[in-house]
This record gives structure tokens, sequence and C-alpha cells, in this order.
């Protein structure tokens, strides 16, 4: 009676299981689809990098390029000498990921309509259609599928091609916009094609399949990388194939490209931010690149830039330029690797889906616990091989989430019922997850739907940034993962705690590192001051902290800090359903060189001018360097602060004698320098006077005809 009981209750396990992961995958797969893109996106981790075609070359409009000639949006004599200078190399195809839907307001065309003078003068926005006609340039546009969108003209982009639907179906299955934003009609028109450059992110911010074509007031129109790809291919005609359940295929003259039902193709990445070959716009612009690099190639235009937004996610990494998506379309077609889920695919899954079922709950619950677990992590085993080598091999997208989810809920079930008639006990580990945010942000939040603290916004803010010294030694020394995580939780929970009394707000810990910030959300007043005295607190407990951690860990704690004071964008940053409320700006970038320069000269605490004008209390504070980092080109002074008030006599003396010898060193007088820096290190040794005698001695051996006193940093 018993072993009947228990071949029951396998057989109403096996089916209740089986019909409800069923039920889930059929009527509710939208709901897990997010688990499943993120639960691949591991595979593509493990797969790592992969090359991508040489045939594809990105222009970036980076931040070189906007030192260099100015802020966007340059003046349209600028664009057309670029794609000129393109051309004259024998570029084979270039997409521009630019709409230039407006006039362009610097053309002296422009001034003269204005004021009425004489029309006689350059127009840059024909400029640049005529360059656009002789060039081989295919421009992009937009889709608006907001539906109170009003388009900016009457035009729709002219397709030199023809499109043929077979088996329409009476559904249509193509996205469908409701809107257009075109560039300029001079421009628009003197194009020999164009493409759409709308590329949506999914629920997780991540942008993993790409629309190939639309459906627009009853016509088809391709996206920029799939036209570029259609013209470089001489493809004169694009067939869409549907099935009852959709567009089944996408051909480009005789190439066939396997879509999804709504025409989208899944997108093989290639790698993080990068991965391609860039080229810096400034370059093409002033004509100092070598042609090779371009000749017969397919020429992207777009921008990495932060400033200008265009930024997106993949599996590899948080923020890609977005002009990396259409290269990716274009790698994909070239090297004919995109991914794909054949019709079949459906009905695949469901077979895997009761085979495992049956297989875990009818068979594995018949063996001893160790046999079972072993045929539990076999099964796994081979799931996740399988999903792997059709995902790499033959580029075909299985679903992992339901399969894992068939496993687990399995697995569980099997345990559960033995557990019940084999009054076998098993111990359950609980996991607990915590997120620590600060009030000032959790108070916005709850404002959100009203919308004021959200909104992005330009602030000046002091930012912080702390890094752990020594810290890959550390972690070797610790050993276990384990025991690395307890020594930063704990050292996170100390240093963070300064920074909360002072109203800052934390913004992320990479890895040992800290970010923080003051005056945003919430304003704070001296927020310069606020960040000093959070810095001195934390290195105020140092030592002690350090001693803790040495009697615990074995290991020594030292870190440096640096502080900028500057106005940055702050808001709610990120994708719909994926964002972070965050800041960022040149600003903070500067704080984390200050942070790495601590290293370089020997000390714990280092801001900048900014933050030093700014400071409203008495501080003991030695200017440290006029310095240059890397990535900028304005130099900068850089102060130590050392402590709050008024110096003691001997350290006061100490610090006057420093500052005659920096004086000395930066008006050019090595020699007298190196004497007075010398006399410093031989009366109170610090590795900074040390560091300034070698350099005053290297520099006097240069015999400089001048010298600015300012020192430039070529690394981070």
């Amino acid at each position: 009676m018993h072993f009947i009981t228990y071949r029951l209750t396998r057989f109403i396990l096996f089916v209740l299981i089986s019909a409800t992961i069923l039920y889930g995958y059929l009527f509710l797969p939208a709901t897990y689809q997010n688990i499943d893109d993120k639960l691949r996106d591991f595979l593509f981790i493990a797969r790592g990098v992969t090359p991508a075609s040489e045939d594809i070359v990105i222009v970036d409009i980076d931040e070189k390029s906007l030192e260099s000639l100015g802020q966007w949006p340059w003046e349209r004599n600028v664009i057309s000498r670029m794609l000129q200078n393109l051309t004259n190399a024998e570029a084979g195809i270039i997409g521009l990921d630019i709409v230039f839907s407006e006039s362009d307001k610097s053309s002296p065309h422009h001034f003269a309509q204005q004021f009425h003078l004489s029309e006689n003068v350059p127009n840059y926005d024909l400029q640049l259609a005529k360059t656009v006609s002789n060039t081989p340039t295919i421009l992009g546009y937009v889709f608006k599928f907001d539906q109170k969108f009003h388009s900016n003209s009457l035009i729709t982009p002219d397709i030199p091609a023809i499109f043929i639907e077979k088996n329409l179906p009476d559904t249509h299955y193509l996205l469908q916009p409701f809107g257009i934003l075109t560039n300029l009609e001079s421009i628009q028109k003197s194009a020999y094609s164009s493409g759409f450059i709308n590329n949506v992110p999914d629920a997780s911010g991540n942008i993993r399949s790409v629309p190939l074509i639309m459906r627009y007031n009853e016509s088809i129109y391709p996206s920029l990388a799939f036209e570029m790809f259609r013209i470089a291919n001489n493809a004169k005609k694009v067939t869409i194939n549907y099935s009852p359940t959709g567009v089944s295929s996408i051909f480009a003259g005789e190439i066939e490209i396997p879509t999804d039902r709504n025409g989208r193709m899944y997108l093989n990445h290639r790698g993080p931010a990068k991965t391609f070959h860039y080229l810096s716009a400034s370059d093409i612009v002033n004509n100092t690149f070598d042609p090779a690099q371009v000749k017969g190639k397919y020429i992207l235009v777009g921008t990495s830039a932060y400033g200008l937004m265009d930024l997106r996610s993949n599996p590899f990494d948080n923020i890609i330029p977005g002009i990396e998506i259409h290269a990716t379309l274009i790698d994909n077609l070239i090297q004919h690797d995109m991914l794909l889920r054949p019709e079949w695919i459906e009905l695949a899954e469901i077979g895997m889906i009761l085979a495992l079922c049956a297989i875990t709950i009818l068979g594995l619950s018949l063996l001893r616990p160790f046999l079972l677990l072993g045929g539990f992590i076999g099964l796994l085993t081979g799931v996740i091989y399988l999903n792997y080598t059709l995902l790499f091999t033959y580029h075909i997208i299985l679903n992992l989430f339901f399969t894992l989810l068939t496993l687990g809920i399995s697995i569980v079930a099997v345990l559960g019922m033995n557990y019940f008639f084999e009054q076998r006990q098993k111990e359950r580990v609980k996991k607990k997850f915590a997120q620590k945010v600060s009030e000032q942000v959790m108070e916005d939040l709850m404002n959100y739907e009203s919308g004021s603290a959200l909104q992005t916004r330009q602030v000046d803010v002091t930012i912080f940034f702390s890094d752990i010294r020594s810290f890959t030694l550390i972690s070797e020394t610790l050993g276990s993962p384990e025991t690395l995580v307890s020594f930063l939780n704990q050292y996170m929970t100390v240093m963070v705690e300064p920074i909360i009394q002072t109203f800052g707000t934390i913004d992320k810990f990479i890895g040992d590192a800290i970010m923080a910030y003051w005056n945003a959300p919430n304003h704070v007043e001296n927020h310069a001051d606020m960040g000093v005295k959070s810095a001195l607190k934390q290195l105020q407990m140092r030592e002690a902290l350090s001693q803790k951690l040495y009697a615990e860990f074995g290991v020594h704690l030292d870190f440096g800090i640096g502080l900028n004071t500057g106005a940055v964008t702050v808001g709610d940053i990120g994708s719909e359903g994926r964002s972070d409320y965050t800041i960022i700006g040149d600003p903070v970038n500067l704080a984390s060189r200050l942070e790495g320069l601590c290293k370089y000269y020997h000390v714990r605490l280092i801001i900048s001018e900014n933050t030093y004008h700014n400071l409203k209390e008495s501080y003991i504070i030695r200017e440290l360097d006029r310095v240059r980092v890397k990535g900028k080109t304005e130099p900068i002074r850089i102060y130590e602060v050392l402590g709050e008030g008024e110096a003691e006599p001997s350290v006061a003396t100490e610090l006057e004698h420093f500052h005659q010898a920096l004086e000395e060193y930066q008006r050019g007088a090595f020699m007298r320098a190196m004497e007075l820096f010398a006399t410093l290190e031989a009366d109170t040794p610090h590795p900074l006077y040390t560091l300034y005698k070698e350099r005053c001695i290297h520099l006097e051996g240069m015999h400089l005809e001048t010298f600015d006193g300012i020192y430039e940093f070529h690394e981070k």
C-alpha cells in the first residue's frame, strides 16, 4: 500500500508540475522573458569576447572630438567635410546614426534670413545635402510610437528597393509606428537611401534584438544597418516570408535572414564597449587618419560621449555606445551568425519540459540521495551545455529559464516527497538580501509620481571616491571569497557611517571602492566642508580599524580619498524599468583621478582647487602640485587636507617650508627647490619630499628653456 501511494504521488506530482510549467510557458511567456534573457547573458559572459568583423569601422563623436571641434551639434559644413574625407579615402558605405531634423542655426544663411541680409552666403544645410548626394552616405531617421507625435514633415524616405511580402496574413506582425522624424527635406531627398535608427531595449535595459523592417503608412521601411547591408550586397529586392504565426524570415536578395515573428533579428553580441574598431571623428574631420583604415568598409558615424546620452546595454557591458548596436547587426549579417528561434523550437521546448519533469520525478526519485544529487547535477549540466552549444555553435536560442525551472521545481518536489515518505531531514538554507539606500534617495523615490526630485537636472555637488591600497595583495592574502567579503563588509560599514552622518549619498560600491556625493538629491549646506569632514573622520578611524582588521584577518588597511566639487547631471538615469539615481559629468571623472593620485604623492586625502575654494571652515591644507590629469586639457591645483582647525607650530613651520620649496620648483629654480626639499626630507622625512627632490634633479638635467610648473599624468 505504501509503495502504491508513493507511485501515485509521483505520478500526481508529474502531472501537476508539468501542467503548471506548460501553462506558464504557453500563456505567460512575457512574464518570465526577462529572467530567461538574464540567464542567457551568463552564457555570453562564459563564452567571452569574439572577434568583430574588420570590415566595420565606427567614426566616433567622442570626448576628444567634442574638445577639438566644440560642443554638439556641430556646424553642418563640418559634417560635410567629414563625409567628404571618408569618401576621398574610398569608404565603402557610410551610415549616419544622426538625424538632421532642424536647420543649422549656425549657418551664415540662417543669419542672413533672420536679419534680412544678402542671401548670397553659404548655406550649410544645402552644402550637407550636396555632400550626401555625392557620397555613399545612408541617412538615419527615427520612427515615433507615440500617437500624439506629429511628424516634422510630410515627406517619407524613398527606399530604392522592391519589398515583396509572401503569404501575408490578415494580422500585421511588423512594428507599426505612428509618426516619423526625418531629416530636413533638402537633406533627406539628396540621399540615395536611408534607414530608421530605432533600437528598443527590453525590460532589463539590454538590447537583444533589433527590428530589420517596420511598416509605416502601409509601406515597408528598413533599418539603417539592414539598408547598408542590402546596398553593399547589391540586393535589389527584399522578400518578407510569413507563416501563420508571423514573419518567418527576410531575404535580402538571395541572402536569408532569420527573424522573430515581428521581423526582429536576435543579436549575437561580440563583447563589451569598444569591441569594434573606432576612429575619432576629429581625426576624420582634420584628415589625420590612415585612409587604409576605411577603404571599402562599412562606416558608422555615431557617438560614445557620455554627455550626448546615446548609451545602451548588452550582456557584456551596462554602458556601450548605441552605434555599436548597428555595428553588431551589420557584423552578424556579414558573418551570418545571427541568433534565431526556428518555428519548431516551441514544440522542442515543450518536449524538453515534459522529458525533464518525467526523468526527475519518475526516475531520479527512486535513487539514493547521493545518486539523486549526481543525476540532478548531470541533468543540470546537460541542459546548460545543450543551451550553450545550440546558442554558439548552431545559433539557436533555446528557452533556458523554463528548462531550469522544470529541473528546479521537480527536484524540490522529489526532495519534499522523499522527506514525507522516508522521514529524511533536509537542511534548508535561507538567504536574505538587503538593500542599502540613503534616506534622501528614498524620499525622492516616494515622490517619483510628482516627478520633481528625480527629474534630471544640473547641480553643484562634492564627489567622493575612496579605494583600498594594495587590494589585490589583500585579496590573495585572505584567500577565500567568504573571508574577503567579510573583510570588505566591516570596512564598508565603518566608511559609510561618516558619509551618512554628514548627509552624503552613497552612489555605489565598486569592488573595494566607494563613490558618494553631497548636495543631491537634497540640498546640503556647505557640501564641500561636509565632504572634507567625512573624509577626515574616516582617516581618523583608519588606524583603529586597521588594527581591528589586522587582528581578525592578518592584513593592514590603508586607503586613499579624492574629493572634487563641480556641476554634474543628477537624476534617475537609465532606461525605463532599469535606471539608477546617480550623477554623471567630468567632475566625477576628476574626483576618481584625484583618488588615484594619492598613491603617487604618498598621501591619503587629495582635494581639487574647486573643492578648496568652496570650503567655508578652517583646515590644515598643503598645496601639493599643479597637474594635468589624463583626459583633461586644463591644469588644476591639488591640495592635501591634513586636519581641521589651525596647525601646530611645528606643522605650520613644515608647511611653510614646503610651500617655499614648491614655489621655487614651480618657477623653475630646480636646484634651489631641490635643496629646500632635501632639507625637509632630512628634518621631517616624508616620501613626498623625496619625490620632489628626485623630480627636481631630473628636470634640472633636462635643461628646459621654459617650465610652466605643471606636471602631466598620462595614466589614470
